[in-house]
């Protein structure tokens, strides 16, 4: 099974990195396989620093600013319990992890991770379909560098119909965001500001 959340690694300043990953969970959540893209700098923390934590949150305002590297400010962490790094404070579930194998013959490093410590920092509320919607425009804005514009404007059109029905306004707000970012990404691209690729073809 394939969750969606948020890992934090530490940077090789010390500094906590927060980025969205669906890690394939095995065996009761005692282990995890990350596939992090070798260019981002999770894959080069975990690498160097064998060790994160993984994070299960109904928060969609922070999915989908994690998942293109923009925080107005950044998200309130702690020292993790076991491993050397962080975990944030304003989550549902977390897992401590330590990279045990990497496999980095592909684009897409595997890593297989066990699970050394976890614990619970508040109820899971659930994911309504304004949140996956959320959730499914944050993953569609890190893959501008693949996709025409229309194509995108036309699956958040789709997108914006359920958040508009079944999302309170985390999730309004949430999604009015994550179109203006695409906008101002997109905009870019056709002028002199930039390119959609600054949008990431892996997490920041």
């Amino acid at each position: 099974m394939i969750l969606e959340g948020l890992v934090c690694t530490r940077s090789i300043r010390g500094e906590p990195h927060v980025a969205p990953m669906g890690p394939v969970i095995e065996d009761e959540f005692k282990r995890l396989v990350l596939r992090p893209f070798a260019t981002s700098t999770t894959c080069r923390n975990l690498i160097r620093e064998r060790a994160g934590v993984f994070h299960v949150t109904d928060d969609v305002q922070l999915l989908a600013r994690a998942a293109v590297g923009r925080f107005e400010r950044a998200p309130a962490v702690r020292p993790a319990t076991v491993v050397e790094g962080y975990m944030l404070e304003d989550c549902c579930r977390w897992y401590e992890f330590e990279v045990r194998e990497v496999d980095d013959r592909t684009e897409r490093v595997t890593m297989d991770c066990v699970v050394v410590a976890h614990g619970t920092v508040r109820d899971f509320w659930g994911l309504n379909r304004g949140k996956h919607a959320v959730v499914e425009a944050a993953i569609l804005a890190t893959r501008l560098h693949l996709l025409r514009a229309d194509t995108v404007a036309d699956e958040l059109s789709r997108l914006q119909l359920l958040v508009d029905k079944t999302g309170g306004p985390a999730e309004k707000s949430a999604f009015t965001w994550l179109k203006n970012y695409v906008a101002e990404i997109y905009s870019g691209a056709n002028g002199a500001g930039g390119s959609a690729t600054d949008a990431g073809g892996s997490e920041p």
